[in-house]
C-alpha cells in the first residue's frame, strides 16, 4: 500500500509521515496525562478493580486481556506503518524497485529483530519463574538457577517501568522530529537557533527542540481528541 501511494500520490507519503508523527506525540502525551494529571480513575482504583475482576468467576479475564492486547496491537501496527513510511520517505527519489527492496528489508528486520526482542522482554519474567521452578533441587547448579530466577523476577518489573519511560520520551523525540523535518518553518527556526549556539548546545538543541515540539503537538492533539470524545 505504501509503495502504491508513493507511486501514485507522492505527497501522500509526507502526509502519512506527519500524521504518524502526530500520533506518536498523542500517544506519549496520553501516557503522561494518565500518569500525572487527574482523571476519573486512579491507578490504585484500577488495580483494585483488576484484582476484583480476577477473583470474580463471572468475568472472563481472557476477554479482558484480549481487549488490552488489541489496543497494543493497534498501536504497534501504526508505529510499524510509520517506520515503513519513514523508510519509504528516505528512498522516495529512487526507483520503484529500490523502494520495494528498502521497504522489504525494513519489514524483515522489524519482524525478526525488534519484535523478537520485544517478545523476549515480555517473556523475561516467565523465564525467571521457570528458572526458580527448575532450581528446586539441592545441587549447586539448582541453587544457581534459583538465585538467577529470583534476580530476574526482581528486575523484570523495574525493566518494564524503565522501558515504559524511555518509550514515552522516544515518542516525543521521534514524533517531534518528524514534525520539525516536515514543517519548513520549524526546520528553519531550529537552524536559526543552532546558528547562535555553542558547540555543545548545537548538539543538544535539536533533541530539546524536537522534544519540545513533540510535547506541544501532543497537548494539542490530546486536547482535540478529548474534546471530540466529550462532544460525541
Amino acid at each position: 500500500m505504501a509503495l502504491i501511494i508513493s507511486a501514485v500520490f507522492p505527497i501522500g507519503v509526507t502526509i502519512l509521515l506527519m500524521l504518524g508523527g502526530l500520533f506518536l506525540c498523542y500517544e506519549g502525551m496520553e501516557k503522561l496525562a494518565h500518569k500525572w494529571l487527574p482523571h476519573e480513575e486512579s491507578d490504585d482504583e484500577h488495580k483494585k478493580k483488576l484484582a476484583a475482576a480476577t477473583a470474580d468467576e463471572n468475568i472472563d479475564i481472557k476477554a479482558y486481556e484480549r481487549k488490552k492486547i488489541k489496543g497494543a496491537i493497534r498501536t504497534d501496527f501504526i508505529l510499524s506503518a510509520e517506520i515503513i513510511v519513514i523508510a519509504l520517505g528516505v528512498a522516495q527519489g529512487e526507483s520503484l524497485l529500490t523502494q520495494a527492496i528498502v521497504v522489504s528489508l525494513i519489514a524483515i528486520v522489524m519482524t525478526s529483530g525488534v519484535y523478537g526482542l520485544v517478545a523476549g522482554i515480555v517473556k523475561f519474567d516467565d523465564a525467571g519463574l521457570a528458572l526458580v521452578k527448575a532450581g528446586q533441587g539441592d545441587s549447586r547448579f539448582d541453587g544457581f538457577q534459583r538465585k538467577l530466577g529470583q534476580v530476574i523476577l526482581f528486575l523484570a518489573p523495574k525493566l518494564m517501568k524503565f522501558l515504559s519511560v524511555v518509550g514515552m520520551i522516544a515518542m516525543f523525540l521521534v514524533g517531534g522530529g518528524i514534525l520539525v523535518h516536515g514543517l519548513p518553518f520549524l526546520h528553519h527556526l531550529l537552524e536559526g537557533l543552532n546558528a547562535s549556539m555553542g558547540a555543545v548546545m548545537t548538539v543538544m538543541m535539536p533533541v530539546l527542540f524536537n522534544g519540545g515540539v513533540g510535547l506541544i503537538a501532543g497537548v494539542m492533539v490530546l486536547s482535540i481528541v478529548t474534546g471530540m470524545k466529550k462532544l460525541f
